[in-house]
């Protein structure tokens, strides 16, 4: 019996610090694709590479990287991965973020 019960203490202490762990990546924007405004430069950079109109690509994903402190991965796509990112639209109600 005293047996059964360190090992379900153990799992639940194992469990907790797992949760504990997570949230601190989070925080800390490890989770997500997590930009400090110093690299939003690079970061919009890389996203906007295959943009065919670079300056406003790179205005409008600053201003978002700013805002959200992450960019998603790649050229496109991928939004999930940052949601403020994907869900700041613009006064017409469009995608603010390319």
């Amino acid at each position: 019996m005293g047996v059964a019960k360190a090992i379900i203490f153990s799992i639940l202490i194992s469990f907790i610090l797992l949760q504990f762990v997570q949230a601190n990546k989070m925080v800390n924007g490890e989770g997500y694709h997590g930009v400090a405004q110093s690299d939003c430069g690079v970061a919009c950079e890389a996203r906007c590479s295959l943009a065919s109109r670079q300056k406003m690509c790179l205005r409008a994903c600053g201003t978002c990287c700013a805002r959200c402190k992450c960019v998603p991965p790649g050229t496109y796509g991928n939004e999930d991965v940052c949601p403020c990112y994907a869900t700041m639209t613009t006064h017409d109600g469009r995608h603010k973020c390319p």
